[in-house]
């Protein structure tokens, strides 16, 4: 079947949109009509770093949409079905089996290696093949490829265009709060960056019952959205120590503390600013080989550091309660939205590169 995608065709170049040939589901399968996909920083990491897919690819890992067809030996959805689509895993390795999908052993071959299990390829055109599966989806498209393992069913009174980024970004922020940090209600906590992930755990910090929810960042916009999201307090970092006020806020440092941003500086603050067994979530992805230094005896004081990953969800769990909560207006996710067509993706991402938008999705009814 033809459809259309954004296709990445050189390194750090703009996406173009073309005609592509998507196959058919094969066993375990699953056919989505994509209805809007987020635009995730990992999307321009991917696209600057080339690392490791092979050209030409199509990316995209925050998509929604319906099911269209399904392959062979699926259950758990049917055509007509509204799904999120997350990140893939083998279901069968220790951690896959222990109910941490998000730290699957063969978690980048399955994620980044633009290709199904067996080597062969989801996409071509009349030149070759073109490289798919990008997180089991490569939704930056009007259908997608997924897998039965990584296709979320949700509740059709909620608006679909909307629930993509709950796939990556928006579960990430919101998980390091209630599943990977298990915040405490009456507790402090600490973000530092409000872009969609910091967002996402301010809003997910409200519903935990935090007390203290602290937004650090440089962004006057971003603090403005996160003090009205439910941060009891805001920082500009580029204007105070933010150490140093977390610490007259709390009055011996958070409970909690979250590092979105990659920054090592950022992630030294972030640990800096607890108090004595207070534990550090690091969320930012940085680049292979960046170093961070601490201060051993600031961890000698009991503090901990949690690597998070995909907010230690279990997609099928934790998606679902997420649109709930935003049925409920108790995590207004539409407040971080901005909607752009898919031949407007190069634009988007640089309006997010910018800080113009928090989190851009692309809608696939003008493609």
């Amino acid at each position: 079947m033809q459809i259309q995608a954004a296709v990445l065709r050189e390194k750090a170049q703009p996406f173009r949109v073309e005609t592509v040939e998507i196959d058919t589901p094969q066993a375990g399968e699953v056919l989505v009509r994509i209805v809007g996909a987020g635009i995730c920083h990992t999307d321009m990491v991917i696209r600057d770093l080339l690392y490791p897919p092979p050209l030409p690819s199509v990316l995209g890992h925050e998509g929604a949409g319906v099911v269209e067809q399904v392959g062979p030996g699926v259950r758990k959805v049917q055509p007509g079905d509204h799904v999120v689509l997350s990140f893939q895993f083998c279901g069968g390795c220790v951690n896959c089996q222990q109910g941490h999908p998000a730290y699957c052993d063969n978690f980048f071959a399955h994620n980044l290696g633009g290709v199904r299990a067996d080597g062969t390829t989801t996409l071509c055109n009349g030149h070759g093949p073109v490289y798919g599966s990008f997180f089991g989806q490569s939704s930056f498209a009007t259908y997608a490829l997924a897998t039965e393992r990584n296709v979320v069913k949700v509740r059709q009174d909620a608006p679909l265009e909307l629930l993509g980024p709950l796939g990556c970004g928006i579960q990430t922020g919101a998980g390091a709060v209630l599943n990977s940090l298990q915040a405490r209600a009456g507790t402090s906590i600490a973000i530092f960056g409000s872009g969609s992930v910091g967002l996402s755990a301010v809003m997910a910090a409200r519903v935990a019952g935090c007390t203290t929810i602290i937004a650090v960042d440089i962004n006057p916009a971003r603090l403005q959205l996160a003090g009205e999201l439910g941060a009891t307090h805001i920082i500009h970092s580029g204007k105070n120590d933010p150490v140093e006020k977390i610490r007259q806020i709390t009055g011996s440092g958070a409970d909690y503390s979250l590092e979105t941003t990659a920054q090592p500086n950022v992630f030294r603050q972030a640990v800096d600013s607890l108090r004595s067994r207070g534990v550090c979530g690091l969320i930012g992805a940085a680049a292979p080989g960046t170093e961070v230094s601490f201060d051993m005896t600031t961890i000698l004081a009991g503090r901990t550091l949690l690597g998070v990953m995909e907010g230690d969800s279990v997609p099928d769990i934790f998606i679902p309660r997420l649109v709930d909560l935003f049925m409920q207006g108790r995590f207004p996710i539409d407040r971080l939205v901005t909607f752009y067509e898919l031949n407007e993706i190069n634009r988007a991402m640089e309006d997010s590169e910018q800080g113009r938008t928090v989190k851009p999705i692309l809608r696939m009814g003008g493609a």
